[in-house]
């Protein structure tokens, strides 16, 4: 169906975004046109972008809430795709404004689903068998796990509002092909890490932090258990379900690599021990400090992928070492990215340090 000879545009929602930008990127390498769709928020930046160029890619500053520019795109473009990245991910700002989260996470969703579902029953046959909506969503609308796995048929059970907002936004695209027939996919994923990731996640938040010879603060005892899995594992992924998943299905994409917040973060300084020591010889773990817990901060997340490995031959590829000391050295040499951000978009923000998935 997906044949590299043809003219093949995807329009690609929040595409300037960590996992977004690595998707466009990995897409464009593989043949296809990009129009990416950003709002350009905080968390969006033209810069992880920069390398990309028209016609391959282009960059339109818009809103997913916007139906009638999302209308207009599918049409002039001739989509064949829509993958929904653009969402606000971040646990503790949905903790302080969860209004936003509705705004873009539900409302965004079902503007995007609108559009498409109208643009798809437009199209002609041969069109409408081509076209795929991809939703990418994350394992925390399963809650939290003491023990075992979540599965694709797993009860949602969200515990904060950005978790909620995304199982809206997933029940909403399972209805839209239930009801109307729209060939729907959705993605949920484990944390995510690497190249692009804005600095309030967890892993850049404490790489930095320590390159600058601050505090690294763990929420609680830091026995949070995440599933981690590299960025550019999770995007190639997100193709083979592009290709080869099946209308109305979800799947579950994971790092299988569980690892406690707190070791995590020894990991990372034992890292940068070595990679780049500190100008006074003390080890970065010196500078990890206990603070206070977020509310209903979940203890573990854990997904089955059995069903993409059996079903579409998708497996992870990166360890979790080779894929930290990449994401190490990648911020170690990329100033010009970060350091912008620290100045003129992330001073006095609240800092976050659950890594999160989406956007």
């Amino acid at each position: 169906m997906w044949n590299r000879k043809m003219d093949k545009t995807i329009l690609v929602t929040g595409g300037a975004g960590f996992i977004g930008s690595n998707f466009v990127r990995l897409a464009v390498s593989r043949g296809w046109r990009v129009v990416n769709l950003d709002l350009l928020t905080y968390a969006g930046n033209p810069a992880s972008v920069s390398d990309l160029h028209p016609p391959e890619h282009v960059l339109v500053r818009g809103d997913i809430n916007d139906r009638e520019l999302v209308a207009r795109l599918l049409r002039e473009n001739r989509a064949e795709a829509v993958l929904n990245f653009a969402a606000e991910s971040h646990v503790d700002r949905s903790i302080d404004n969860p209004g936003e989260f509705i705004r873009t996470n539900v409302n965004g969703t079902f503007e995007l689903l609108e559009a498409s579902r109208i643009y798809w029953s437009e199209s002609s046959d041969e069109a409408k068998e081509r076209f795929r909506f991809l939703h990418v969503s994350t394992d925390e609308i399963f809650g939290s796990i003491d023990e075992g796995l979540f599965t694709e048929t797993s009860a949602a059970a969200p515990n904060s509002p950005y978790a909620a907002s995304k199982a809206a936004a997933d029940h909403l695209v399972r209805a839209y092909h239930r009801t109307y027939g729209l060939p729907t996919l959705v993605t949920n994923c484990s944390n995510n890490y690497g190249p692009y990731q804005f600095p309030e996640k967890l892993i850049p938040h404490v790489v930095l932090s320590a390159l600058q010879g601050k505090r690294l603060p763990v929420y609680g005892d830091g026995a949070n258990v995440r599933d981690w899995l590299f960025v550019e594992d999770h995007c190639e992924a997100i193709l083979r379900v592009l290709e080869k998943g099946l209308p109305g299905e979800t799947y579950n994409i994971g790092g299988e690599c569980e690892l406690r917040n707190i070791d995590l973060v020894k990991m990372i300084c034992t890292m940068l021990d070595q990679m780049r020591p500190r100008e006074n010889g003390e080890p970065y773990g010196d500078l990890v400090t206990h603070v206070a817990d977020r509310p209903g901060h979940d203890r573990r997340y854990a997904i089955d992928i059995g069903k993409i490995r059996r079903e579409l031959g998708w497996e992870p590829s990166v360890t979790l070492e080779t894929g930290l000391r990449r994401t190490l050295h990648w911020y170690i040499e990329r100033k010009d990215w970060w350091e912008p951000l620290l100045k003129d978009r992330y001073q006095g923000q609240r800092l976050g340090l659950q890594d999160k998935k989406s956007g």
